[in-house]
């Protein structure tokens, strides 16, 4: 089994849906989870990832790996994804 990409978004940022879209465009795998249906924990850690201040959107996990949630900017995505190997 491999790790797959895990993209923790809110239904109305459009950040989170510009990354989805690339993704796919992109061809990579990923599973899409709403920070608004997570536990408690898994929210406390997105958290902690974008500063302990509020979660921040789209934030991405790959392999213990963490991307910070942040403005939509396909070239600063691609990489980040290609640093994780995502992409090439």
């Amino acid at each position: 089994m491999t790790d797959k990409l895990k993209v923790y978004y809110w239904d109305v940022c459009p950040h989170c849906h510009k990354t989805m879209d690339f993704l796919r465009e992109a061809g990579i795998d990923f599973e899409a989870l709403d920070i608004e249906r997570q536990p408690p924990e898994v929210v406390k850690k997105v958290v902690d990832v974008n500063g302990g201040e509020d979660w921040v959107v789209p934030t991405l996990e790959y392999c213990g790996r963490w991307r910070p949630g942040q403005v939509f900017d396909k070239r600063k995505l691609e990489k980040d994804l290609r640093e994780w190997g995502l992409i090439s």
